[in-house]
């Protein structure tokens, strides 16, 4: 497959979904696997709904991703601008061609006289009436009015859009490579709005000029786009590009994780995960939506859980290196069918990540979150930390949550677990463990071996004063091997832990 094009078009007008993120995956993957380019291009035509710092935003998200496009505003190539608002000059000619060519009109209807139509052709089975075949015949545009009135319109500057006229009785066919030869009835498709009375494109015409002139070889969006595939097909034939038309393959839906309906940021909220791939400020609203990335997701394991939500490669294998994701990926083996997201399973694939990476690499990760505590710990320390409980780190907070008690002494120790068989046996069982600290070498083999002996010396078992120690270390029944969180926090704030806990319990 030669000189492969793709592009991920992006609206700017708020957080980067997941779903969002997908798209661009399997763009980047496919672009990726035949040598091709990775386009991103900004689609910031709709001016009313486009929010301040969005674009920014979205390359953050690419940017963490490590998902790069090899052209973009940023880096442009020979077929820019890379913005439809910077490419507004070129949209106003196509519209006017299509015109001409008796494929579009100018329609001079004002906002109330749409309304009106829609309040006067609503019935019970058409609850919301568009401006199509039947309607368009009743309106005030070019098809109606004669030719010396649309002209006098035109040169009076009254305000008009143009509407594609969509043809009757025909049939639109495509093969998208996802679903196969898919099929659309003309008469059930309404007259879009191909330009607004701003002078700017609607994305229906936008992405068909964007896409011919910037040679887009394949268009992979998301499923909820395939109604508008029959109006952006029959645009490029009738701009007489057909030849030149891309692939298209329409994404399968990321589905709630019960697979009724569409996740959206609010479902997300409810059940306390996030959508999107970043936290997201809202300038205008001050509301604020989290993200994978500050919830403690690493990107590679984020973009291993978006590659297989809707794909496989045929096989048990659920782990994937980008490499393998390259190597493997194909649009064929995309389903057709939505895919739930569990988060718990996202979860899991974070876990394996956090397992497989060395334990300096995830001291660099885990540092932001041990510093953000007030702690300035250094490497070798974090390291040792790190490879201590990373076993028990799902998340990058987790390495707070779980490794806290090494670097803080704990503010609470659950006495009520120690209290329960506290008796003067086990208190001079610990006294007698700490008088011998000064006579050994202070390390996990050193410090179990002292502690054996005192058990002996007192005819105590493991389980009467292990648990007792990790409380009286950690402040409650968790953690990694005590004598390792011993060796670790040293002897003298050991010794501390330890004396402490026995005040509390016998005071109490």
């Amino acid at each position: 497959m030669s000189n492969v094009r793709v592009r991920f078009a992006p609206s700017p007008t708020g957080g980067l979904h997941l779903g969002g993120v997908r798209t661009v995956l399997y763009n980047y993957l496919f672009a990726r696997k035949h040598g091709g380019t990775f386009v991103l291009r900004i689609e910031d035509t709709d001016q009313n709904r486009y929010v301040e710092g969005a674009e920014q935003y979205i390359y953050d998200c690419l940017e963490w991703c490590g998902l790069t496009p090899d052209e973009s505003p940023l880096n442009p190539g020979q077929y820019g601008p890379y913005r439809q608002s910077e490419r507004k000059h070129l949209y106003h000619g196509y519209a006017k061609q299509l015109v001409e060519s008796g494929h579009a009109y100018y329609a001079f209807d004002t906002p109330e006289e749409l309304e009106a139509m829609r309040s006067r052709h609503k019935t019970e089975s058409n609850p919301t009436p568009q401006y199509d075949r039947t309607i368009r015949t009743k309106m005030r545009n070019s098809l109606n009015l004669p030719p010396d009135e649309v002209k006098a319109l035109l040169d009076a500057g009254t305000p008009y859009v143009i509407r594609i006229k969509m043809p009757e009785g025909e049939t639109v066919t495509f093969i998208d490579m996802i679903r196969g030869e898919v099929s659309f009835d003309t008469n059930l498709v309404d007259d879009k709005v191909l330009l607004k009375a701003d002078g700017m494109p609607t994305y229906h015409l936008a992405v068909v000029v964007d896409d011919y002139l910037m040679k887009i070889t394949h268009a992979f969006r998301g499923e909820e786009w395939l109604p508008s595939a029959p109006v952006h097909i029959l645009l490029w034939d009738y701009l007489g590009w057909g030849k030149h038309m891309p692939q298209w393959a329409h994404l399968p839906l990321i589905l709630k994780p019960d697979g009724h309906g569409k996740l959206s940021k609010r479902d997300g909220e409810r059940l306390g995960f996030p959508v999107f791939a970043m936290n997201w400020k809202d300038p205008r609203t001050g509301d604020e939506t989290h993200g994978f990335r500050e919830r403690g997701f690493l990107p590679d394991a984020f973009l291993n859980i978006l590659a297989v939500l809707g794909w496989n490669d045929g096989t048990e294998q659920e782990i994937f290196s980008m490499d393998e994701l390259i190597e493997k990926f194909s649009m064929e083996r995309v389903h057709k069918g939505g895919a739930k997201f569990d988060f718990e399973k996202a979860k899991w694939y974070n876990h394996q990540y956090l397992q497989r990476k060395t334990d300096e690499e995830l001291a660099a990760l885990a540092k932001p979150y041990i510093a953000a505590q007030g702690v300035d710990a250094n490497d070798n320390y974090l390291q040792k930390v790190a490879g201590l409980i990373k076993e028990r780190c799902t998340l990058l907070p987790d390495f707070w949550e779980q490794g806290h008690f090494f670097f803080k002494t704990p503010e609470s120790i659950d006495g009520a677990a120690i209290k329960d068989k506290w008796n003067d046996t086990k208190k001079a069982f610990f006294e007698g463990w700490m008088n011998s600290f000064d006579n050994i070498s202070w390390s996990h083999d050193a410090l179990e071996a002292s502690f054996n002996e005192q058990m002996q010396v007192h005819g105590l078992k493991k389980g009467d004063v292990l648990l007792p120690l990790r409380i009286m270390l950690v402040g409650g029944k968790f953690g990694p091997g005590v004598f390792d969180i011993a060796a670790m926090i040293g002897k003298e704030e050991t010794k501390k832990r330890i004396n402490s806990a026995i005040t509390k319990v016998s005071a109490s």
